[in-house]
């Protein structure tokens, strides 16, 4: 019976990391941290072929630069340059989906003319982009294309910082968590993941990798708790 046991957790743990197993959430006391927020394994970190990515994007109808995300992403982002506006903020979109190709040509730009060390500090590596999920947008101010860490001291990018959860939005990479991420902090670059997980994330002030690994812990605790106690 305690062998039944131990295979039941090592598969359930199995299908939470390959992201195959939907986890239904207890009652909100069963979980130490983030109980109250159940991932959506497909938003939140699994990647999609070229081809499911091709049908589930589509264009950002948002001041800036022509761009693409998919749809849940786009119209969260519509409506978060909407509500900025009203309130006398104009953001514009800068980059959103970027195929693999497109991906690997800025990478090998920013490799030849700065390194490989601080290509990846400032660059994801082709496949690893949150970009080519389609849940990424790099923003700016008006009527610029300019992207770097001044961003967080201007008013659009403060409204960001305060209001992009609201909207199912996180600031992806955040400042003096560059040892968490692996990337230098980016004011600008947003990700989508869903309101109620953004809510969470924004209110925990840590970056979505320490999230996600105090999420899994007590889901574990829980399969744990639930396999040893049958």
């Amino acid at each position: 019976m305690l062998l039944g046991k131990v295979l039941s957790i090592v598969a359930a743990s199995a299908a939470l990391l390959d992201g195959s197993m939907k986890v239904a959430l207890p009652d909100k006391n069963a979980l130490r941290r983030f109980q109250k927020y159940p991932v959506n394994i497909d938003v939140v970190s699994r990647f999609r072929t070229p081809a499911q990515m091709k049908e589930t994007l589509r264009k950002v109808e948002a001041t800036g630069m022509s761009q693409s995300m998919r749809d849940d992403a786009a119209t969260a982002l519509e409506e978060m340059f909407a509500a900025a506006k009203e309130e006398g903020v104009t953001l514009s979109t800068v980059s959103g989906y970027r195929s693999y190709s497109k991906q690997a040509t800025i990478y090998a730009r920013k490799k030849a003319s700065q390194g490989e060390e601080e290509a990846d500090r400032v660059s994801a590596r082709p496949g690893t982009s949150e970009h080519q999920l389609g849940l990424a947008m790099d923003i700016s101010k008006k009527n610029s294309s300019q992207l770097n860490t001044s961003f967080a001291e201007t008013e659009e990018g403060q409204w960001v910082a305060a209001n992009a959860h609201r909207f199912g939005f996180i600031v992806r990479y955040l400042k003096e968590y560059e040892d968490v991420t692996g990337y230098m902090y980016e004011p600008w670059h947003v990700r989508y993941v869903g309101k109620e997980q953004a809510q969470a994330i924004y209110e925990s002030g840590v970056p979505m990798e320490t999230y996600m690994t105090g999420y899994k812990l007590g889901v574990y605790d829980f399969l744990i708790h639930q396999a040893t106690n049958e």
